[in-house]
């Protein structure tokens, strides 16, 4: 016997998972440069060159320490720099005590989703959302209440919301600059948001946290403000990944930043801190925890998914395609042509276009496309987003 459940979380891949694994064996039938892959957000463009040299000099001089365990909650030294990197940032206020460093933002994610969750609990999260948000909340036991997406701006439909609240909910995800979207929520958003989970906290007699995911915060175009969430509500515990910001996703590392002035503060991070063991997250990466703090206030060269984003976007809109200019991130998430838009994304994979439908992102007759890509792939791709628009005329 074994659990249903993961049995099945086992077998069955997300959506973008499954689009990502065709893509690779239809490349090998047809060749890599006929499959236009825009499944995954897989960062093109390499980590700054001090990363590598950062961690060659380290496996040089600490051969004998770099690969040693650390304190559970991360070593000492590195949580220094994050702290002190955010409190130059955004005068965060921040301490390496607050700082609990994970495998990537799904730990820091599952970490305090676990760390939260009594019995009965719910978390609202708002669509289009990153599908394993589900994943995480059900996994820590608690239930997810999803809010239909606003779709001329995407930004947050106010009147849900406030339904949706209930002596149940223990936190709100926000998710700015947003997976699948690319919009980045304004500080109106934000603050709006923090007026509510106040007076709703005040009314239900106990703290509403709000769980800021934060792994694009520095992928923004035109001087778009990411406004530093904890300044806004004080109840918000903050998740961040260095998977795209410094294109690392495969070495898993982040953090959970757990503000000494949100409510119950030594209590929420003690619980996060005890999640990470009872999950086995105890002790992140230690190459990449040095490597990170001490490339933390760098970036790969984002300038490329500026660039990807305006010429996707005027093509696109050029062919008859709605899409939610996006502020960041390196997605976009466009009307499909016809109300199913699972059908529509089997209609382009038949021309080698791999975009995922927009319903398992909560946000149906929508599709994501990832052009974390170089733009080349993008120009060639582009007569054949033209030969999908034609064959609905």
């Amino acid at each position: 016997m074994v659990s249903e459940r993961m049995k099945g979380l086992g077998t069955a891949r997300s959506v973008i998972r499954e689009l990502f694994e065709y893509g690779k064996a239809r490349a090998a039938q047809v060749g890599a440069e006929n499959v236009f892959d825009f499944s995954i957000g897989n960062p093109s463009v390499p980590a700054p060159a001090a990363v590598n040299e950062t961690a060659a000099r380290l496996l040089r001089e600490q051969p004998d320490l770099i690969h040693a365990y650390t304190s559970a909650q991360g070593a000492a030294d590195a949580r220094e720099r994050f702290a002190a990197s955010l409190n130059r940032r955004f005068n965060a206020g921040c301490t390496p005590d607050r700082l609990y460093l994970t495998v990537g933002a799904a730990a820091s994610l599952c970490c305090v989703f676990n760390g939260l969750t009594c019995p009965g609990d719910e978390f609202i999260v708002f669509a289009p959302y990153f599908p394993e948000y589900k994943v995480f909340i059900e996994g820590a036991g608690a239930r997810m209440v999803l809010i239909p997406p606003e779709i001329e701006a995407f930004q947050i439909d106010f009147d849900a919301f406030e339904k949706a609240v209930t002596p149940h909910t223990k936190g709100v995800l926000v998710n700015s600059p947003n997976n699948p979207s690319g919009v980045v929520y304004s500080r109106a958003t934000l603050e709006r948001l923090a007026a509510i989970l106040t007076q709703k906290s005040g009314e239900y007699g106990h703290p509403i946290y709000l769980i800021s995911d934060e792994p694009y915060r520095e992928i923004v175009y035109a001087g778009v403000e990411v406004p530093w969430v904890p300044h806004i509500y004080r109840d918000t515990i903050v998740c961040y990944s260095f998977s795209k910001s410094l294109s690392l996703p495969g070495e898993r590392i982040g953090y959970v930043f757990v503000p000494g002035e949100a409510a119950e503060g030594d209590d929420v991070y003690a619980a996060v801190a005890g999640a990470g063991r009872s999950l086995g997250y105890v002790n992140a990466p230690s190459l990449f925890q040095q490597v990170t703090s001490l490339c933390c206030d760098m970036t790969a060269d984002i300038k490329i998914y500026e660039e990807n984003a305006r010429l996707f976007v005027s093509a696109l809109r050029e062919m008859g395609y709605h899409v939610v200019e996006p502020d960041g991130a390196f997605y976009l998430f466009p009307r499909s042509l016809e109300p199913d838009d699972a059908a529509f994304s089997e209609r382009a994979k038949a021309l080698d276009l791999l975009i995922a439908p927009g319903t398992g992102f909560g946000a149906p007759g929508h599709v994501r496309i990832s052009y974390c890509v170089q733009t080349d792939v993008i120009r060639r791709a582009l007569p054949r987003f033209k030969e999908l628009a034609d064959s609905y005329r």
